[in-house]
């Protein structure tokens, strides 16, 4: 939710409990707002993904996508963060779930996938929005570095409608 609200919408949810009731809304009309990842019966993580045209973060004017061409908004798709549960850490999951956002927004006729995680060079509280590395292994491409410590990373798309 917090990056498919605007921050003062979030904030004033968490004091309601309103932010339950926004996500089951955004849920039925907008369908999945992101990627499961279960191991052994268990819900180990969680990634979000979507056009980019979903998250109000991506649209702010204060974002580190600034650059962006608003016309692509909602043919690219954006991966903005993950959570992996204590326990499934450091076992390769986060790839996982990015390869299966891949996959999602190719099936879903996205043009182009991206995302803003940490460099691998810091450590950060921010690592909930992914590493670099990670980024690069999946197949993504840094196209800018607004600063030291934050790439924004592309995969173009092959879409094919025949497809499964």
């Amino acid at each position: 939710m917090a990056f498919v609200v605007p921050r003062p919408a979030l904030h004033a949810g968490w004091r309601d409990g309103g932010n339950r009731a926004s996500f089951t809304e955004l849920t039925r009309a907008e369908g999945p707002l992101g990627m499961l990842a279960y191991q052994g019966g268990v819900a180990a993580g969680w990634c979000s993904v979507g056009p980019r045209s979903r998250y109000s973060v991506a649209q702010s004017p204060r974002s580190i996508l600034r650059g962006r061409d608003p016309a692509e908004d909602d043919d690219v798709w954006l991966v903005p963060c993950f959570f992996v549960r204590v326990g499934f850490r450091r076992a390769g999951l986060t790839a996982e779930l990015l390869d299966a956002a891949v996959d999602r927004a190719a099936r879903n006729g996205a043009r182009a996938i991206e995302g803003w995680p940490i460099a691998d060079t810091y450590r950060a509280a921010e690592t909930f929005e992914g590493r670099e590395h990670v980024f690069t292994k999946c197949g993504f491409t840094c196209v800018a570095r607004p600063s030291p410590r934050r790439a924004i990373m592309r995969k173009e798309l092959a879409y094919d409608p025949r497809s499964p």
